[in-house]
């Protein structure tokens, strides 16, 4: 069994191209020995967003501390603590924080078979 306080887990620079502003912390991966999903608390500084992207996996979202939007292709929709999100493979999806705090949520995702 794994039991930390999650500021005990490293906090991570996402590289990929279009990432501003953000940090993650991988609190429960395949290092604790998870097969199946892995836990993972993104930090968006103010001004902060991922990318606009697609992937293979979907995904679920509990949004935690702050605001922001959640954007696909044609809409945007407001975020506020304790709003879920489920993203669906292949769904172009963006997390934006154009507030003036931290906007910080959970995300799970599957490992690839």
């Amino acid at each position: 069994m794994k039991h930390v306080h999650y500021t005990e887990v490293d906090l991570e620079h996402p590289q990929e191209p279009g990432v501003k502003n953000i940090k993650v912390r991988w609190l429960i991966s395949k290092k604790d020995g998870a097969q199946n999903f892995a836990m993972r608390l993104f930090e968006i500084k103010a001004g902060g967003n991922s990318p606009l992207h697609q992937h293979e996996w979907e995904h679920e979202v509990f949004i935690l501390e702050g605001g922001g939007f959640v954007k696909d292709q044609t809409t945007e929709q407001p975020l506020q603590p304790g709003d879920v999100l489920f993203i669906k493979p292949m769904e172009w999806h963006q997390i934006i924080n154009r507030g003036s705090t931290t906007l910080k949520f959970l995300c799970l995702i599957p490992y690839q078979k």
